[in-house]
């Protein structure tokens, strides 16, 4: 390719240039018109790497051609098959992070902060929930496509991972394969009986003989023979395993147990590269050390094979805020038994994997942040969502303050039918009035414990509710306000996000 970037940018003046790379004898970037990006791939005439896009052709110099293509599903696929740096992959036990991007806009940002804490932390910029997609309607297509034009955007030419977060049914699965996905994180929490941890003993030996033993290819004799008596010694202790513990976690986990089996033979059987996590931590209870050694042997002795694993830890990780550990302790010392119990689920990870600890609920919380870092020794993977939607309401409060009021208000309206679906404590009589808060104080909203919680359970409702001729009645003005500021956008996200990064990215 004879082109330089300099020629280029001289004819196509609204090109991103950390988006500009050569490839095979192409030249790729992302060119902005108006408040929308188009990829143009500039090749030589008979390049059959210009024919994988969709898009306006036109002649460009002697033997050369381009394509003006949009950053639709098809165009982003063809992008991947032609960078491939930019298909998501197995990524390993490598400390990782994933930041979800409900609006579609945030990878760039993303990217910056990345690349400014540097170390080895990989990303996973294309996460999602299927309860996020519903709540924010957007596909699994539309997770992947703006995840890979937003990398592409900002240049970012190193592993990447996706994540198809919370999968509770095969379904989940079939639709996030076909969107190319590459992390699958299996959801059973809505087979995890949590009356297991005070049912008195007649109702657990009731419930320990309906459980799914064929399932689980064993009997009740067996698996209390397994386990009734282990003790188990680890780095710094031993944890036992009496017959009770061991009955109730078969009640509260066995169900779950059979269902995430299930679930990765029907992901095994798609023959792609793919890495599992399974995840327990949307359950009434903490994860005991006794039930995180089960739960993983059970895994084990049905084959099934998965990088990560996020607990249900003590303490409560609510959205968007800060670790919250038992209230009638200082936080010093909420912390430090968090630390204590952190510490022997990071034992177990290693003596049984070695696989990763997942923090999920993961944005904001930074007093825990260096202490899941240390006590895994790098085997960790964070999971952020939330709180790129929350900079998302900064930049808009800082360029449209009556319009931030008004989804304040909405917010407070909706928070207690919203919050329905999450662990959250805010109290709509501890956050600010709308009409007590001035506009030049309005941003402090996110910074307020109850009204940033507001805002982050009610992003659903923010995003798709629509007026009665059946026009949004937020969602087109919010996106407008952040298409026209990206930049600023940008760079709350990579401010942000350093903080989030800083201590896992050694």
């Amino acid at each position: 390719m004879s082109f330089s970037l300099s020629e280029l940018q001289q004819k196509f003046p609204n090109m991103y240039p950390s988006s500009f790379v050569t490839h095979n004898d192409a030249a790729f970037w992302l060119d902005h018109k108006g408040d929308r990006n188009q990829l143009v791939v500039l090749a030589r005439e008979g390049n059959p790497l210009r024919d994988q896009f969709q898009g306006e052709r036109s002649p460009f110099q002697p033997g050369y051609a381009v394509v003006v293509c949009a950053t639709n599903h098809a165009n982003a696929r063809a992008l991947r098959n032609a960078l491939a740096w930019l298909t998501p992959k197995p990524i390993g036990l490598a400390t990782s992070a994933g930041t979800g991007d409900r609006l579609g806009l945030a990878t760039p940002g993303h990217v910056r902060a990345f690349n400014a804490v540097g170390g080895n932390i990989v990303p996973i910029f294309a996460q999602q929930s299927i309860r996020e997609m519903q709540r924010t309607g957007r596909s699994a297509d539309d997770v992947m496509t703006d995840a890979t034009f937003g990398t592409f955007e900002a240049g970012w030419r190193k592993l990447v991972g996706a994540d198809a977060d919370h999968l509770k049914v095969p379904e989940d699965i079939d639709t996030c394969v076909a969107a190319g996905f590459s992390f699958y994180t299996i959801d059973p929490g809505a087979h995890v009986d949590s009356e297991a941890d005070t049912a008195s003993p007649t109702v657990i030996h009731q419930k320990v003989a309906v459980l799914p033993w064929k399932d689980l290819a064993s009997t009740a004799a067996d698996f209390e023979k397994r386990y009734a008596g282990q003790k188990v010694q680890l780095e710094t202790c031993t944890v036992q395993i009496d017959s009770e513990a061991a009955l109730r976690a078969a009640v509260k986990y066995g169900k779950a147990i059979a269902h995430v089996a299930m679930m990765y033979r029907h992901l095994v059987a798609k023959n792609i590269p793919f890495e599992l996590e399974v995840s327990v931590d949307e359950t009434e209870t903490p994860t005991t050390h006794a039930e995180h050694i089960i739960v993983v042997s059970e895994l084990k002795r049905l084959n099934v094979q998965w990088v990560s694993l996020a607990p249900r830890y003590i303490g409560r990780f609510e959205k968007g805020v800060d670790y919250i550990g038992d209230p009638s302790t200082s936080s010093g010392q909420a912390l430090a038994a968090f630390e204590k119990d952190f510490a022997v689920h990071a034992e177990i990870a290693r003596k049984y994997g070695p696989y990763k600890l997942s923090i999920h609920s993961g944005s904001d919380k930074f007093s825990v942040y260096p202490i899941t870092m240390e006590q895994t020794r790098g085997l960790v993977h964070l999971k952020t969502a939330g709180t790129s939607y929350l900079e998302a309401l900064r930049t808009i409060a800082a360029f449209d303050p009556a319009f931030f009021r008004k989804l304040y208000v909405f917010g407070r309206e909706h928070y207690e039918s919203d919050r329905v679906s999450y662990h959250v404590s805010a109290q709509l009589e501890r956050a600010p009035k709308p009409e007590d808060v001035k506009d030049v104080d309005l941003p402090s909203l996110l910074n307020q414990f109850d009204a940033r919680e507001i805002f982050h359970v009610t992003f659903g409702s923010v995003l798709t509710t629509k007026k009665s001729d059946g026009k949004f009645l937020f969602y087109d003005d919010f996106m407008a306000i952040l298409r026209a500021h990206p930049d600023a956008y940008a760079a709350n996200l990579e401010a942000h996000f350093i903080k989030h990064l800083k201590p896992f990215a050694t």
